[in-house]
């Protein structure tokens, strides 16, 4: 029995890298869009609770299944991230009680203490993401830049007391711009790992190597860092 065991083949999941990374870029895509005032407002939202939030999670928890801790702190996080960003904005426009906590400039200072907090997270994960791959460290890059100039342009909104939309604050407008950047650079990402998946992990659109250790690492990767090293 023991060895009928030890011959049962281990469920291998499939990287969920770029599933991870596609509902990021089209839910970022959206509120950006909408951020530099070409996107109507509102349309992001359920984007955000569904594909952003609960399909990233998802991804996020599929990548602890892989071993891959960067993979699964990253997707979790983003996950989490737009999870309570919708929630936030449906009881901010739906719920009296939960809108009377906020008076006077207080959305726009939470919502610039939300992205500071997030931002301070990206910086740590953009360091590490130099021992992944360019393609990755373009994603951490552009969205630290997103979440700086948003936040300032919160900031700004509440100083003015104005209305947090990219036509009246051009902080907010510019990180919406930002924003369009991360998109397209995750979305890249996104295709440039499926096709590795479908070629048998062998690369066809580049994403480059780590700048860290010389070595390229997919969010798939299932060996430990160290093995990987040593096994060189």
């Amino acid at each position: 029995m023991a060895a009928i065991e030890a011959e049962r083949p281990v469920f291998m999941p499939a990287d969920p890298a770029p599933l991870g990374l596609a509902a990021f870029a089209l839910t970022t895509f959206l509120l950006s869009g909408h951020n530099a005032s070409f996107i109507p407002d509102g349309v992001w939202v359920g984007v955000a609770l569904f594909y952003g939030g609960l399909v990233q999670l998802l991804a996020g928890m599929w990548e602890f299944r892989n071993r891959n801790v960067f993979g699964a702190t990253a997707f979790s996080t983003y996950g989490g991230f737009w999870l309570s960003l919708g929630i936030f904005v449906v009881l901010a426009t739906t719920s009296t009680g939960f809108g009377a906590l906020l008076k006077g400039p207080d959305l726009d200072n939470s919502l610039a203490w939300f992205l500071i907090a997030f931002a301070i997270f990206n910086f740590y994960m953009l360091l590490w993401s130099t021992r992944v791959n360019l393609a990755v460290f373009g994603v951490f890059l552009t969205l630290q830049v997103t979440e700086i100039l948003l936040a300032i342009g919160f900031f700004v909104a509440a100083h003015r007391g104005v209305a947090p939309t990219g036509a009246e604050v051009g902080w907010i407008r510019a990180g919406g711009w930002a924003g369009i950047v991360t998109a397209a650079v995750a979305w890249y990402t996104s295709a440039a790992l499926v096709l590795a998946a479908m070629n048998n992990g062998r690369a066809i659109v580049p994403v480059g190597k780590g700048l860290w250790t010389g070595e390229s690492f997919s969010f798939g990767q299932r060996r430990r860092l160290r093995q990987a090293t040593a096994a060189r």
